[in-house]
């Protein structure tokens, strides 16, 4: 699918939605923001569930469009949903509950196959239970496979794990993992916790008070130095980097530009592909590689540019790995001494790393 275009523009109740969103046709969009930012709102009218003035393009097809009365009805629009809370049917079975879906399909459109979809999600062994007999996490993941067998052009993803406890968020993280990994189709996620985002999202779209502030790929939109304060909290980037080798004191190696960094032991095959997040606060510099340093990650990079962090007498850094960004969160008295200028090689001390 090509890209997914779309304009918003509604005042309501004092709140002004004004957004125009370029999705990639492919992978994991992720919108994110503070809670009444606009996030649920843009999600409910791509889906139709909110008619706002505007216009919406779905690879090749006008979906709305005010300017020709172009209205297409949520029914009629190929998406497969999934809010906060599974609702599911509860006088059903997991299984009937996934063929609900199925069986309100168009005639010609192909079904997906209910017992592959079980499977991705790992659901199988569940299709003959009620949901009421299911965790918080089993019920959403079965809400996941009745909106894929929807057959969707485009999943849609309203903060899926906001009402499930930190240990079943766990449990489903890697099966939305496998979704990014085995779907073809694009997924556009809304969350406002930042962990979630980090380990799922392809492109981020970040919004506050109902506009757009920054959007484009993940590390790409995380590295930028004028986001606004609503998102300093927690700066960082994400890299994608791939597991190397272990040493024989309980570390591995991951393969970054430039270098390696080493992390707490880690059980997946060599080569796999790992995630990880890396905080501007836990990044010093050094004009010089230490060689009596505890730090182990030690990273030659180069300044690209500097601007003021939300903590007074504090700045941020922006470096370059290679073509991969690195944002310090330094002191300004540290950045006078070392001189700091755009351009300026020296090396990038990494105290911390968070695989996700």
């Amino acid at each position: 699918m090509s890209q997914i275009e779309a304009q918003f523009r509604v005042v309501r109740d004092g709140f002004t939605l004004d957004v125009a969103l370029s999705l990639p046709g492919e992978g994991i969009s992720a919108l994110f923001g503070p809670s009444g930012s606009g996030k649920t709102s843009c999600l409910r009218a791509i889906a139709g569930l909110e008619q706002l003035p505007g216009r919406l393009q779905v690879g090749d097809e006008i979906w709305q469009d005010d300017s020709r009365g172009l209205f297409v009805p949520p029914h009629r629009r190929a998406i497969g949903y999934v809010f906060q809370e599974a609702s599911l049917f509860p006088h059903l079975s997991v299984r009937q509950n996934l063929d609900y879906g199925r069986r309100r399909l168009a005639a010609g459109v192909p079904r997906g196959d209910l017992e592959e979809t079980a499977e991705l999600l790992g659901i199988r062994p569940l299709l003959d239970r009620t949901p009421h007999s299911l965790s918080g996490g089993e019920r959403q993941r079965a809400a996941i496979a009745r909106a894929l067998l929807c057959a969707p052009r485009l999943l849609l993803m309203d903060e899926p794990l906001a009402a499930l406890d930190l240990k079943r968020k766990q449990e489903i993280l890697p099966y939305l993992e496998r979704l990014h990994q085995e779907l073809a189709i694009p997924l556009i996620y809304v969350s406002h916790a930042p962990d979630e985002v980090a380990r799922l999202a392809d492109h981020l779209v970040l919004l506050n008070q109902g506009s757009v502030v920054a959007s484009g790929p993940l590390t790409e939109t995380l590295a930028r130095l004028d986001l606004p304060p609503a998102f300093a909290d927690d700066v960082g980037v994400v890299w994608t980097t791939r597991l190397a080798g272990h040493a024989d004191d309980g570390l591995s190696q991951l393969t970054v530009p430039g270098g390696e960094l080493w992390v707490a032991e880690r059980r997946e095959p060599l080569g796999t592909p790992l995630r990880c997040r890396i905080h501007a606060r836990d990044v010093s510099l050094s004009l010089t590689r230490a060689a009596d340093s505890s730090i182990l990650n030690l990273l030659p990079a180069t300044v690209e540019a500097l601007a003021p962090a939300d903590t007074p007498g504090h700045v941020l850094v922006r470096l370059a790995l290679g073509p991969t960004p690195l944002l310090a969160r330094i002191t300004a008295r540290s950045a006078h001494q070392l001189a700091l200028a755009p351009g300026m090689a020296l090396w990038a001390q990494i105290k911390a790393v968070a695989l996700l």
